[in-house]
């Protein structure tokens, strides 16, 4: 189940997902994700660390944070979450904690049972399209809590490297393009293999994981405005239909068609 819900300058994407048992590759988002595990086990890699992830814990990924999780056990994956764009958590961060930066969440796990409640309160008024006001209220008790508690600035940035950078650039511009190691390696004036280490180390994610998720984010847009499977799969550069279905179900959870009918 998934449902976007508006009021004001407050834009929400809520997820319930039910009977999940696929692993998620490796893979980022341009924006906050807020989640509760409602049943089953995962194992969680995030930016470089592991966490093994139990029923009723809290996950919390910025965006940009690199992430992967695996199934664990044969209990299915039951799982809610909340996606809130970089401008609406900042606007949050101001009202409620006078913060006047982008929030960066220092851990992406927590459990607290005051928090849970908070969150399937409001991800269930979301859902079933609840009074306006109590949704606002819970929205910022919720999230001017998690801000004060387990939030503050970015953390001190890994000194940018220019030739990974201009690679990035690169990948976000010609995303829908064919794109080859000999290419990249040709931009960054690296060896194919320098290419590579250079980049795990600097994005946690590789090339063609970046592109990946650079793709997943432009074919979400699409079908947010209503382009066809098939016109978002060759805009964003995916070799036919079915291979973008696939890559869009390993990352998003939701086939195209399910996330298109949301909008």
């Amino acid at each position: 189940m998934q449902k976007r819900d508006t009021w004001g300058n407050i834009q929400l994407e809520a997820y319930y997902f039910q009977g999940i048992m696929q692993d998620f590759p490796n893979h980022f988002h341009e924006y906050y994700v807020i989640g509760f595990l409602e049943a089953g086990q995962r194992r969680l890699d995030c930016q470089n660390e592991k966490y093994m992830l139990m029923q009723k814990d809290i996950i919390m990924f910025n965006p940009g944070d690199c992430h992967a999780c695996k199934q664990v056990g044969t209990e299915p994956f039951r799982y809610r979450s909340l996606n809130i764009t970089q401008q609406v958590m900042q606007n949050v961060a101001y009202e409620t904690c006078g913060l006047d930066i982008l929030p960066h969440f220092r851990v992406p796990v927590i459990r607290d049972a005051g928090y849970a409640a908070l969150f399937c309160r409001l991800h269930c008024m979301v859902l079933e399209n609840a009074s306006l006001l109590e949704k606002q209220e819970v929205f910022y008790i919720l999230l001017g809590r998690l801000i004060a508690e387990y939030a503050g600035a970015l953390p001190e940035a890994v000194p940018a490297d220019s030739r990974i950078e201009t690679v990035c650039d690169y990948l976000k511009t010609h995303y829908g393009q064919a794109v080859s190691l000999e290419q990249l390696s040709d931009i960054a004036k690296l060896n194919k293999y320098s290419l590579l280490r250079a980049f795990v180390r600097t994005k946690g994610i590789t090339p063609y994981r970046y592109l990946e998720a650079v793709r997943i984010s432009h074919a979400r847009r699409l079908l947010e405005q209503g382009a066809s499977l098939s016109e978002t799969a060759f805009l964003t550069g995916f070799s036919d239909q079915s291979h973008f279905s696939h890559f869009f179900m390993r990352l998003i959870g939701l086939t195209p068609g399910q996330y298109r009918a949301m909008f």
